[in-house]
């Protein structure tokens, strides 16, 4: 070893006074034993309520294409299903303390892309109006497309989740739900429907409007 050589890095090389080379291939560890950052991302990617949030991402092709084939009763089960694994998922990341950041990134990603898919598939088939599904992703490509452009700008903007943007979740999914259920088994739903899009219509426009003044306050004077 040459000498005047930092003894820490001598030391990390596995020269070290006392220590063996480490061997080819081997995992680095933390002082206190445990395995390093390269370790630690495999265990983060295929924790519990990662596999079942990639599941619910995967299931959205399948839901498309019920749709487009008027399979909307099947349609109706597996978004369902997708719902119920979206609870799984987040009690199963409390209960294990199996919390990640991968996981709060696929997690919203795979609702909205199976929320976003159903609403314009349903408005393909004439079960939702058109109008309706192009205000539900105009609003979404909004709020990303405000973003970027803030992070271009230097500014990081605080993401929080507002009232209105939860309720305006919460009416979408009643309402995808009850036009595949409605359409799926021929139910007459009466005044439920109408009322259900004047709802999402309405908090739709809110929420867009509140994250918009969110940010505007939040440009640079």
């Amino acid at each position: 070893m040459p000498e005047g050589l930092d003894p820490r890095i001598r030391g990390s090389l596995g020269g070290g006074p006392g220590r063996p080379p480490a061997p080819s291939g081997a995992v680095p560890a933390t002082p206190g034993g445990s395995p390093g950052p390269a370790a630690g991302a495999g265990s983060a990617l295929f924790t519990l309520p990662n596999i079942i949030t990639l599941a619910r991402l995967c299931a959205v092709p399948g839901v498309v294409w019920l749709i487009i084939q008027h399979r909307l009763d099947l349609a109706f089960l597996l978004f369902v299903g997708a719902g119920l694994s979206d609870a799984a998922d987040g009690w199963l990341a409390r209960v294990r303390d199996a919390r990640s950041f991968l996981g709060a990134i696929l997690d919203p990603v795979a609702d909205k892309a199976l929320l976003v898919s159903v609403y314009v598939t349903l408005a393909i088939i004439g079960v939702l109006p058109d109008w309706l599904a192009i205000l539900v992703v105009f609003r979404d490509l909004l709020i990303v497309g405000g973003l970027l452009v803030l992070a271009l700008m230097g500014t990081r903007p605080a993401i929080r989740p507002l009232l209105v943007s939860k309720l305006n979740t919460l009416m979408q999914i009643a309402l995808a739900a009850a036009a595949l259920l409605l359409a799926g088994f021929g139910l007459d739903g009466g005044p439920l429907l109408p009322a259900l899009i004047g709802l999402v219509t309405g908090t739709t426009v809110a929420s867009g409007a509140a994250y918009v003044r969110d940010a505007a306050r939040g440009l640079p004077a």
